[in-house]
């Protein structure tokens, strides 16, 4: 049997408004006493005995037991109810029944609206052997939330309860209230005089007796009701769906996020908490993420585990930081995942047991694998931003949309020929890019998907920064959806090198070789192509492989795709890519901005393109089939 213990004795002086004379555990929520969704979700889940401690108004605890068990045949435990007689704190109230406390037990509070799936927490918790089981979670406001640090096999190291120290590097993981406990771990402290707290007293003490407790983190929905603004937010996320969709058995979306230079400014192999700094934006970006029910997963290779050049505890002081800073802005992150190892040996002081090659170690998918069966994450919900080729080779090999940002490597490291389907400034953009454009995108891209067949070539063309790549890329995503192979080419691997280049747009290309190798992908042949490095202003061939078979779709995109006549000729589907002018404008700025180019030069620049460039480029949309506005 299951017993769950609910602790149901509160005032709720904070909720007295809504409560109308009630006690705490029977305020409405969306039209259902708290009480009975508590011990329905309960039952759902395999409890089988449930004990109440009652104090004030218990009363009104009783006769409602007494009417809704009675008209509720099936969906109600066996209940005890129990009155402690006066106010003993949470671990007080629990000790006084200690006589009906089963071997091992749940711990409800009385003011928490949940939907979790106990059966797992329970499983967990008699797997791992432990004294008691923490149900953990991340929230948006950990600095003033009682914090549990874990090591990597979820045991508790320490609890710290606010203020915290403002320096202090901890993890977002707060005591969500929620407990597996076992009776013999706490008979200990029957004769403590009460009152006493579970978190604050109990489990402080079981630490220093040496028990094992274990954090269980989860991001399922469970909330405290206890003042209206907060009994507001529950029943809205009940109405919304948001409860419902935080169930583990419900598949959720993520954003895999790499951590250096990704998240934080890139320090070389960070070996030290206080070297870490987050981008500008990044808090921002995560928060957005958060609010719109995406699980924000952190993959990171770590070598300098197995180089010796920091602990793992070091490591969980990285991550706390991270964790805090991020807390600091509202954000913040359901799992971290890092790879300790490194291939290569010949490092002081390294690790012989973690220089082995593994699954984990990006670009393999192990850290991915391992989040989709904790989290039951849907791939084809998903996405992976960072900036080396290894996290969009990593994305690549799981079908998830990559998307490269510029900071950090910004994809210059070059290891693995892995082109990304969406390239942005920073993770702000990315998170942009997710939240705001992909919808739109998506919009635009279907009609022309559906009227897309096996073996055509589709062109898309436009000015610079008009969205060209982006709805080149969402066209793919949905062509592979329906089971197509889609090769994307972009025409800016064919730009010259600077000292190679001819006047004008075309003189900025090989267009010839650009018209060969598309010719070759149509005929089901793979190609070599050459890649430009706008920074260095050079081109490097031979660069990037794309794999073609007969029936697949190459979509052509870059400034000059409705330019070549060849093209043109081979082309199924036409479609030119305009923007606002003011959008246009503000995108070429900031990418030669990135660059180093400053104001002057950007408009010089502009200016340039606007007398040798953008009239040949508009004119090339009288050959289209179609003009899309983004």
């Amino acid at each position: 049997m299951r017993q769950a213990v609910i602790l149901a004795g509160g005032r709720g002086t904070r909720l007295q408004a809504r409560l109308n004379g009630r006690p705490k555990p029977l305020v409405d929520i969306d039209g259902v006493p708290l009480l009975r969704r508590q011990v329905e979700a309960l039952h759902a889940h395999g409890v089988d005995d449930v004990v109440v401690l009652v104090n004030h108004a218990a009363d009104q605890i009783e006769a409602f037991f007494a009417e809704h068990a009675a008209g509720a045949a099936g969906t109600f435990p066996r209940v005890t109810l129990i009155d402690d007689g006066a106010p003993r704190g949470t671990a007080g109230a629990l000790l006084h029944a200690f006589d009906h406390l089963a071997e091992r037990f749940l711990v409800v509070y009385g003011d928490t609206l949940f939907d979790v799936d106990v059966a797992r927490l329970w499983h967990s918790h008699c797997g791992a052997g432990a004294d008691a089981t923490l149900f953990l979670h991340p929230n948006d406001h950990p600095f003033d939330s009682d914090l549990v640090e874990i090591d990597d096999d979820g045991v508790v190291l320490a609890m710290h309860r606010p203020p915290h120290d403002p320096g202090a590097c901890l993890p977002n993981l707060v005591n969500a209230a929620l407990y597996v406990m076992e009776r013999a771990a706490v008979a200990f402290w029957r004769d403590r005089p009460a009152p006493s707290d579970i978190a604050r007293d109990l489990f402080p003490a079981m630490l220093a007796r040496g028990a094992k407790l274990r954090g269980y983190v989860s991001f399922e929905y469970i909330k405290d009701i206890g003042t209206p603004k907060r009994l507001d937010q529950a029943v809205a996320a009940l109405r919304g769906g948001t409860i419902a969709r935080s169930r583990l058995s419900h598949p959720q979306k993520a954003v895999f996020v790499d951590r250096d230079g990704t998240i934080n400014q890139p320090a070389g192999y960070l070996a030290r908490a206080e070297g870490f700094e987050l981008i500008s934006g990044a808090a921002e970006a995560v928060r957005r993420l958060n609010g719109a029910e995406y699980r924000v997963v952190v993959t990171t290779n770590q070598p300098v585990i197995a180089r010796g050049e920091a602990t793992v505890a070091e490591l969980r002081r990285i991550h706390g930081r991270m964790q805090t800073l991020l807390g600091q802005d509202g954000a913040f992150l359901d799992r971290i995942y890092y790879c300790p190892h490194h291939p290569d040996g010949g490092f002081p002081g390294e690790i012989a047991a973690l220089k082995r090659a593994c699954t984990c170690r990006k670009p393999e998918p192990g850290l991915i694998d391992q989040a989709v069966a904790d989290l039951n994450i849907d791939l084809a919900a998903s996405w992976v931003i960072g900036d080396s080729t290894a996290d969009i080779a990593m994305a690549r090999r799981r079908g998830v949309r990559a998307i490269l940002v510029k900071t950090g490597e910004g994809g210059r490291d070059g290891k693995y020929d892995a082109p990304a389907d969406f390239v942005v400034a920073d993770l702000a953009e990315a998170a942009n890019l997710i939240l705001d454009r992909w919808p739109a995108l998506l919009a635009a891209a279907q009609p022309m998907a559906a009227q897309c067949g096996s073996g055509d070539v589709v062109l898309i063309g436009g000015l610079a920064r008009s969205g060209k790549s982006s709805l080149a890329s969402a066209l793919a995503c949905l062509l592979r959806a329906r089971g197509l192979k889609a090769i994307l080419v972009s025409l800016d691997h064919w730009i010259r090198s600077e000292a190679d280049r001819e006047p004008g747009l075309l003189g900025r290309y090989d267009l010839p070789a650009a018209e060969r190798a598309v010719a070759a992908l149509a005929a089901g042949r793979s190609v070599l192509c050459p890649a430009y490095d706008a920074l260095n202003r050079t081109s490097r061939p031979g660069r990037h492989a794309l794999a073609a078979e007969p029936g697949s779709v190459i979509i052509v995109e870059g400034c000059p795709a409705l330019l070549s006549a060849p093209l043109v000729a081979m082309a199924a589907r036409k479609i030119y890519v305009a923007c606002p002018e003011e959008v246009r404008m503000r995108r070429f700025a900031d990418a030669y901005q990135r660059r180093g180019a400053d104001a002057e030069a950007i408009e010089a620049l502009y200016r340039v393109r606007e007398d040798d460039e953008h009239p040949l480029i508009r004119a090339g949309a009288g050959v289209a089939d179609q003009q899309v506005m983004l």
